[in-house]
């Protein structure tokens, strides 16, 4: 199966997302037309950032939080759908799914650290960024669009 790329040319490289993303919606201010515009990222790598230790007692409350929050929009819901229950109920059924959720999600936190047999003791967020930002546009728009982020002020270094 052959993939379909359409031509694109670089109208302007930025460092950061966020000047790539303005640079397009500074063309959107100014009426360009957006069909065929993009925002591709060079370079990617993930970031990987550690945020702590994780033991059974980590993994225990933050399944216990994730559970108690997913146990109180339960609760909600079965209230939604009886709508015309007596208000007290949304507490009770509130503080059910919370007491559920937590005990549920207390489970499958230690079930999940217990699991991994101390082979990732940490915790972490992972995150995608690029080297460069560059903002893209179909040949026949792209002086255009060049000529625009140029009156703009935002045009940055081109490949």
């Amino acid at each position: 199966m052959q993939s379909r790329t359409t031509a694109r040319e670089v109208i302007a490289s930025f460092d950061r997302y966020e000047d790539a993303q303005r640079a397009v919606d500074a063309l959107a201010d100014r009426d360009f037309d957006l069909a065929g515009l993009a925002i591709e990222g060079r370079g990617l790598r993930v970031i990987e950032r550690v945020t702590g230790p994780m033991n059974y007692g980590r993994a225990a409350l933050q399944g216990a939080a994730s559970g108690a929050m997913i146990g109180l929009f339960f609760g909600l819901i079965f209230w939604l759908l009886d709508w015309f229950a007596p208000a007290e109920s949304v507490i009770v059924l509130g503080l059910y799914g919370v007491l559920i959720g937590t005990f549920w999600g207390t489970i499958l936190g230690l079930l999940g650290q217990w699991m991994t047999r101390g082979a990732r003791d940490f915790d972490s967020v992972s995150a995608m960024a690029a080297d460069t930002y560059d903002v893209t546009a179909p040949p026949e728009r792209a002086a255009e669009a060049r000529r625009v982020l140029s009156e703009l002020g935002l045009a940055a270094t081109t490949p």
